[in-house]
């Protein structure tokens, strides 16, 4: 929840999903013209593998050099699922993640969140210079570390790095197509990357969801453990209380009005989504291009919310109403901008093309709700 709203949902089903989960994948196609592979990971499910981002992989049986070949078994990890008609991605880059910091495999390099300020990337480079130097992997510092001392982090890359060789250890002893290490439950990786300072509670009706948060924030955030509620009342479920139905009844909606009298039309089709701002009723004729900007402006911010509210991803168009101040454009892609920055996962405001489309792109992970939805229902048949 974020000012009053629901700010994204995530349909947790009975199977658990594949994303982050780390296996013993085989080679078994490479496409030498466009620097791929193929891998599978068991049961028949191959996965698409970018060799231009393999970098430093590691095999499973020995090699005399890090050149990937088929049959190769290799550590993989699943980067993103599969999205309707292409494959699940996955990566030789294993990344392990914590609250502070990712530890990854590939290059190794020091990077710092793009949320912090440039004087705190400075102050985090020089606390992390010498301890890198004597690391054998890369670290990214997340935003979640600009409020804690250095030996906290510290702590947490010297926990990471004894998991990290020691999956590694266990990898080379077990048999290819082996699940080397399952992700965490969504909402326990939702908890986990929460910025702390903005928390104000976590709230559940489900004992083994409760149980599960509590045993995490009892052995990583005990300074958040008094966040947590279960709740009981039931007279108003948690579902009604929030108006989940409300809200997911929104966001399967292609129309959404704003609050001006304008409207947005979301549509998603195989290539890429389309946002449509309309002016609805129109209103006066004087001041045009300033109930134009009031208009866009409010769209800009509520197609930022919708966006992640139904995890829509890869490229997106938006259409808005047309103005002809320059300055007013500016203002606009300034704000927008802006919004997507609170978008925990990675959204880039490309430009605005000589048809005044303002091209945005969203790093797929997960599938957007709706198909979560009707994954949700095939399990229940």
């Amino acid at each position: 929840m974020e000012e009053g709203r629901i700010a994204s949902l995530d349909i947790i089903r009975k199977s658990h999903g594949i994303l982050g989960n780390i296996y013993i994948g085989k080679v078994k196609h490479i496409l030498k013209n466009i620097q791929s592979a193929f891998v599978e990971i068991g049961d028949g499910q191959v996965c698409y593998l970018s060799l231009k981002e393999a970098k430093n992989p590691i095999f499973t049986t020995d090699k005399k050099d890090g050149t990937i070949r088929c049959g190769d078994e290799i550590l993989v990890q699943v980067s993103r699922e599969a999205m309707r008609t292409k494959e699940p991605v996955v990566t030789t880059n294993i990344s392990f993640p914590g609250k502070y910091t990712v530890i990854t495999t590939g290059k190794k390099y020091l990077g710092l969140s793009g949320k912090m300020s440039p004087e705190e990337k400075e102050t985090w480079k020089e606390r992390l210079s010498s301890f890198f130097d004597d690391f054998p992997f890369g670290i990214i510092l997340r935003t979640n570390a600009k409020n804690v001392s250095f030996p906290i982090v510290e702590e947490e890359l010297k926990k990471g790095r004894k998991e990290l060789e020691k999956l590694f250890s266990i990898a080379k002893h077990r048999t290819c197509f082996s699940l080397i290490k399952e992700s965490a439950k969504q909402y326990l990786i939702q908890v986990r990357d929460l910025y702390s300072q903005h928390l104000e509670g976590i709230v559940t009706d489900d004992p083994k969801v409760y149980k599960e948060i509590n045993d995490y924030l009892s052995s990583y955030e005990p300074e958040n453990l008094h966040k947590l509620t279960f709740y009981q009342d039931k007279l108003l479920p948690l579902d009604k209380l929030y108006s989940f139905e409300t809200t997911i009844k929104e966001a399967l909606s292609k129309k959404i009005w704003l609050k001006s009298g304008g409207y947005l039309v979301i549509e998603q089709t195989e290539a890429l989504v389309a946002v449509d701002v309309n002016t609805g009723k129109y209103i006066g004729n004087k001041k045009m291009q300033d109930t134009f900007l009031k208009i866009n402006r409010e769209a800009a911010k509520e197609i930022a919310y919708q966006l992640r509210l139904r995890n829509l991803s890869g490229i997106i168009l938006i259409d808005f109403i047309d103005m002809e101040e320059k300055e007013y454009q500016e203002m606009l892609l300034r704000e927008l901008g802006l919004h997507f920055s609170k978008d925990p996962i990675q959204t880039t405001l490309v430009d605005m093309t000589v048809l005044h489309l303002v091209e945005v792109t969203r790093k797929r992970i997960r599938k957007p709700l709706w198909e979560q939805i009707q994954e949700g229902e095939r399990e229940k048949e």
